[in-house]
Formats: structure tokens, C-alpha cells, sequence
């Protein structure tokens, strides 16, 4: 497994907790020997961070948004994630397509078929491949009532996180509807639980998978 490039990606709705496990998993693999790539989306590349300032904070229409998301993915995937994993890295990365999926069509009602029809445009190198998607999602499933309690003493929100908590409903559907259609690459993870009580789920979901050595091994 040494050489072989792996991609993970970490969704869930704004609040569930996710990147509080993203550094911890960089520095479990990197323990055991291996070059991480931490990235995430929208952004990632000098282009897609500036795209990703107008998507947070700019009005506009549920296309073009869409849109800007898959620019921005393109050169995301172009510049850092394709090479990464060409190099034998670990990529992993705060938010992929599938909150595309979530966000733009399940909360803003954007059209699902379009975005299959971008998804494999933008993430496949020919037209008769199949899209680069992640290796493993790990998905923090959180209330949307929940989230939104710890959102309220977070940072100023951004045009996703002053959505109503009826929005996040919508997208916390919508990944439930992506782990349904590809079960195997996702792994959900209750995130209503202390953080020392989710990390060991997040670890064990690589561990299955025979990327990390249990705990027990490496002593």
C-alpha cells in the first residue's frame, strides 16, 4: 500500500465537526510513513480559493454557484489531487462533490441530472471513464437542530451557514441519498458524540480498509 495513492474525502453539514478530524488522521498516517496532502473544496489552488471567497460571500443564482464549484473542482483536481495520488500521497480533503450534491442540488433544488452531467465532465479524464471520486468518504452525520446550536457560537456564518436549519435538513438528505446510491465508499459516522468518542470511528474506517495498522500493531 506503500505506493499506492489514497483519496479521502470528509463531508457533513456546517457544524458537524468534521475538520476537527482531519489533522488527527494527517498525523496517523504520516506515523506510519506516509506524504498527506490536506486540501479542501472549494479551494485548494491559488484559482479555486479565489472562487471559493465569491461562492461563500457573493449573491448569485443556484447555476452559476454550481458552476463555480466545478471550476474550481477542475483545477483542484488538476493541480493537486490527480498529482498527489500519482506521487503515492495521501489525499485528504474537507469536502468533495458530494456536497455539491447536498448542498447545491438537494438545498438549493438544483437540478441532480446537470450535476451528474458536470460531475463527469469535470472529475473524468475521458468521456468514456468513469469520474474520479474518493476512495473513502467519511460521512459526520449530524441533526441539523444540533448544528446549528454549535454554529450559533462560531465564527461570523457565511452565505452556507446562515441557511436556515430546514436548509440543512435538505442537505443532510442529500447525502443520505449519495451514501445510498455508492454505500461502499462511504462511512457514517454519528457526530453527536464527544470527539474522543468519534475519532476511533474515523481511524477504524481506514483500518478496515487496510490502510492504517491498528493501534495494537504499531506499539
Amino acid at each position: 500500500m506503500a505506493d499506492k495513492g489514497i483519496f479521502i474525502s470528509f463531508e457533513g453539514i456546517d457544524g458537524a465537526g468534521k475538520s476537527t478530524h482531519i489533522a488527527a488522521l494527517a498525523e496517523a498516517f504520516q506515523t506510519q510513513g506516509r506524504v498527506v496532502a490536506l486540501t479542501r473544496e472549494p479551494g485548494g489552488t491559488p484559482l479555486a480559493e479565489k472562487l471559493r471567497t465569491l461562492v461563500l460571500n457573493d449573491a448569485m443564482d443556484p447555476l452559476c454557484e454550481a458552476l463555480l464549484m466545478f471550476a474550481a473542482r477542475r483545477d483542484h483536481l488538476r493541480l493537486v489531487i490527480e498529482p498527489a495520488l500519482a506521487r503515492g500521497e495521501v489525499v485528504l480533503c474537507d469536502r468533495f462533490t458530494d456536497a455539491t450534491f447536498a448542498y447545491q442540488g438537494h438545498g438549493r433544488g438544483f437540478d441532480l441530472a446537470v450535476l451528474s452531467q458536470l460531475e463527469q465532465w469535470v472529475q473524468a479524464p475521458t468521456d468514456s471513464a468513469e469520474p474520479r471520486q474518493p476512495d473513502l468518504t467519511i460521512w459526520f452525520d449530524l441533526a441539523p437542530a444540533i448544528a446549528a446550536e454549535r454554529l450559533a457560537s462560531a465564527r461570523v456564518p457565511d452565505r452556507f451557514e446562515s441557511q436556515p436549519v430546514d436548509f440543512f435538513a435538505l442537505v443532510a438528505a442529500g447525502y443520505a441519498q449519495r451514501m445510498a446510491q455508492q454505500p461502499t465508499r462511504f462511512a457514517r459516522i454519528d457526530a453527536d458524540q464527544a470527539k474522543a468518542a468519534v475519532w476511533p470511528r474515523v481511524r477504524a474506517a481506514c483500518e478496515q480498509r487496510g490502510w492504517l495498522r491498528p493501534l495494537e500493531a504499531c506499539s
